[in-house]
């Protein structure tokens, strides 16, 4: 991180985004790595320096919970360049905290590519701050295994989970498919080791779900994506884990909102039936993201290309994770699916905090909370990016 002064300084003139509205005529105090007042600006001290952002958003850094890449890079690749490429163009784009997020893959490389992240957490770099470890599988259906490679998928009976559960000090979420045999008595380990299960990639019944609850399942991986919905078992409706996340209350949900992995009316639907307090909006962010239309790029053993702003297998029968970074679902969230603003930014910054139980000192500016923000153009292009006081871009 690039050295900043370390005497009380206030943003100034810019348009702030507070957890339940925008607010000018407010300046943003950082003292040291705090968040030390957010007070009108004529009440400021006059010998307080000031940076002025010329009516710019203020915002609090953003958080991005399932992100696998980006620039041909992925979290896959227990590799210091890769991650501090990667980590790089986050804080490029406003990103101040994510988790590491890791696809499928046999399960010695899982546990090297844990390893890996537990010795870069525990030493400071560059970049946007790896919050932890979000492992994508590898206890999921096949049937709904997407763009995951399919050969290495595990049943939760078979012993492996309880190598992963040595690294509870940096895994945060594990997804799994709550109908397989195992299951919930998975979820209720995870859940001990203090390790957030995730439903998803999964044929799952509402049944199984509310079973996997009851065991201690809180959250659910993008939404609409490799999900089980409604089905008929002769003239019963049975509804699946997509109607379960809309309408049960005890669910955090994550939505990839780039546009492409969900058309408007689901995004809307998401967002009027779960509400600005449960929805994250993620990345869910490839090695493709930042590459040119064309670009082929891998995730493990798997090969895919950008087509049409998206992550594409090459046959079209699934995508391939998103093209498109954080700050870049900003204006989605907004003008397409017409979130207000200041909702829009909680579903990128306070709600994941809570999903990580880290929102008592990170996703919003407050007085307290770790000066971790991001000053943005009207486009949403990232103008500064500040990490616990100091300035990384």
């Amino acid at each position: 991180m690039s050295s900043a002064p370390r005497a009380p300084f206030a943003l100034i003139n810019g348009q702030v985004v507070l957890p339940d509205r925008v607010a000018s005529g407010l300046a943003v105090v950082i003292t040291g790595r705090y968040v030390a007042a957010v007070v009108e600006q004529d009440h400021l001290p006059a010998a307080m320096k000031r940076v002025d952002v010329d009516g710019r958003w203020v915002t609090p850094g953003l958080i991005d919970i399932h992100t696998h890449g980006a620039l041909g890079h992925t979290f896959n690749e227990p590799d210091e360049e890769a991650f501090n490429l990667i980590l790089q163009e986050n804080a490029r784009r406003g990103v101040t905290g994510l988790l590491a997020t890791i696809a499928v893959a046999p399960m010695d490389s899982l546990l090297r590519l844990l390893e890996f992240i537990r010795h870069w957490m525990a030493v400071p770099h560059a970049g946007t701050q790896v919050l932890g470890a979000h492992v994508e599988g590898p206890y999921i259906h096949p049937a709904q295994c997407g763009a995951l490679d399919p050969r290495c998928l595990r049943s939760p009976l078979d012993g492996s989970a309880e190598q992963l559960m040595e690294f509870a000090d940096v895994l945060r979420i594990l997804v799994l498919a709550p109908e397989l045999p195992g299951a919930p008595e998975l979820v209720a380990r995870l859940v001990k080791h203090k390790i957030l299960p995730a439903a998803g990639h999964c044929a799952a019944k509402e049944e199984d779900v509310l079973t996997a609850m009851q065991a201690g399942l809180r959250h659910v991986t993008h939404l609409f994506s490799a999900m089980s919905t409604t089905v008929r078992e002769g003239p019963w409706r049975k509804p699946g884990l997509l109607e379960t996340a809309l309408v049960h209350p005890g669910l955090s949900v994550e939505m990839i909102a780039d546009n492409r992995h969900l058309p408007p009316t689901l995004m809307k639907l998401a967002y009027k039936c779960i509400g600005p307090d449960r929805l994250c909006a993620v990345s869910d962010a490839t090695s493709g993201a930042g590459l040119p239309e064309g670009s082929r790029f891998r995730m493990g053993q798997m090969e895919y290309e950008v087509a049409d702003g998206v992550g594409m297998m090459f046959d079209r029968t699934s995508f391939a994770g998103s093209t498109t970074l954080l700050n870049q679902m900003i204006p989605v969230l907004t003008d397409v699916v017409g979130i207000p603003l200041h909702e829009a930014i909680r579903m990128v910054s306070l709600n994941p905090a809570r999903v990580l139980n880290l929102d008592g000192r990170k996703g919003s500016l407050e007085v307290g909370k770790d000066a971790d923000l991001a000053i943005f153009n009207s486009d949403f292009s990232a103008w500064r990016t500040m990490i616990a006081g100091q300035w990384v871009r």
